[in-house]
């Protein structure tokens, strides 16, 4: 019995050695504890997102209009517990408008700055430098303003929330032959991409439409006397100019068009927004000047009224288009990190990468420029505003 006894004791205690023994092995480190194993510690730090925008030289106004309206956006999403409770940083460079400066730019955030994704840039010429690298990176991006054609067609990783340049182009076709002009002539920037993918789409929407084209003149860039150029448009008299250029520019025009006694109706594209906002401008050289824009503040939509008056709430002045499409790039852009945000952590991989790609592209909502779904290649299909200069103010003509 002694011996029985003895024995089930020592059992007993091997017993309990064992399951000790047991416990001890299975526990892991709270430090060493692998994130996905334990959902209450998923990440708290931001999401980057980078902004390369012209903040400075001759276009800053569209970049300054179009980082406010993404900060604008992102505050008050940060406001409302960010994206899956982690907040968004923007990281913001100035590519001044210039190629070079906006792949200096993209080089950073996609290396230093380890971004998830960019809103970016804001002009074609540089924006389409930027196209070209991000395909091979497969870097989520989207340009809320760059209209060129070109700049969705080297990956499926960049998307935009304007309209192309080829639309707004026959648009102002179609415009100036509904007023009852027969005839036009265009004046274009033929070392920018931008204006002269305008020209063209211009030109091959009139031979369509039978707007005859009387006369074509060109200046390359930096240029700032017109007057050789539009003494020999005067000469043929058209019914109406294209001025398929930034704001800047078409203003120097506008003014020397009267200089030379040139009699026309001035048509203008996205660009021309933000021409009276120029310091000293005199309106009187641009009155009656119709221009292609993505959105009208006089637009009675609930969305893009509360969007105004966030705007002007926040920066104490109206949007531009510009901002309009920046805000609604943010707002695409984000809402696709939301959604992806539901299976997965953002965060700058390959995998989560293609999956924000992937929500971008099945994109289906309101923005303030119109609602917007992708085609094939990336770009909306939204409808277009023409805009008139009346008495020193945009009024809206009406939706094409």
């Amino acid at each position: 019995m002694k011996k029985n006894r003895i024995l089930a004791l020592a059992l007993v205690f091997v017993m309990c050695f064992a399951l000790l023994a047991g416990c001890t092995k299975t526990e892991t480190p709270a430090s060493e504890t692998p994130a996905s194993e334990s959902p209450s510690e998923a990440p708290s730090d931001p999401i980057k997102v980078g902004v390369i925008a012209p903040l400075t030289g001759d276009v800053a106004t569209y970049g300054i209009a179009v980082r406010d309206a993404v900060k604008l956006y992102v505050d008050t999403l940060n406001s409302n517990d960010g994206i899956g409770g982690r907040q968004v940083e923007l990281v913001i460079y100035d590519d001044k408008g210039d190629a070079t400066e906006a792949t200096n730019a993209y080089n950073k955030l996609t290396t230093s700055d380890d971004v998830v994704a960019i809103i970016g840039s804001v002009t074609s010429t540089p924006t389409i430098a930027v196209a070209q690298i991000s395909a091979t990176d497969n870097v989520p991006m989207i340009t809320g303003t760059a209209t060129h054609p070109d700049v969705t067609s080297y990956g499926k990783n960049m998307f935009r929330s304007c309209f192309l340049d080829p639309f707004q182009g026959s648009t102002m076709v179609n415009f100036a032959v509904s007023q009852g002009y027969t005839t036009a002539a265009v004046i274009y920037n033929n070392s920018d991409a931008y204006s002269t993918g305008l020209y063209e789409s211009f030109v091959a929407s009139a031979e369509e439409n039978g707007l005859e084209i009387v006369a074509t003149e060109s200046y390359g860039k930096g240029d700032s006397d017109f007057k050789t150029q539009l003494t020999n448009i005067a000469s043929k008299s058209p019914d109406c100019l294209f001025v398929p250029d930034y704001y800047n520019t078409v203003y120097m025009i506008a003014t020397q068009v009267k200089q030379v006694g040139l009699e026309t109706t001035l048509l203008g594209v996205d660009g021309t927004d933000g021409v009276l906002a120029i310091d000293g401008v005199d309106t009187s050289v641009l009155e009656g000047m119709y221009f292609a824009n993505h959105y009208s503040t006089e637009d009675p939509s609930e969305l893009v009224q509360s969007f105004l008056k966030s705007y002007q709430d926040t920066y104490g002045e109206t949007p531009n288009a510009l901002a309009a499409l920046g805000y609604d790039a943010a707002m695409i852009l984000c809402s696709a990190m939301d959604k992806v945000s539901e299976t997965m952590t953002i965060d700058s991989s390959d995998e989560c990468r293609q999956a924000i790609i992937d929500a971008m592209a099945a994109t289906d909502m309101d923005c303030v420029t119109g609602h917007v779904t992708y085609d094939e290649n990336n770009n909306p299909q939204k409808t277009c505003a023409i805009i008139q200069i009346t008495d020193g103010a945009y009024k809206l003509v009406g939706k094409y």
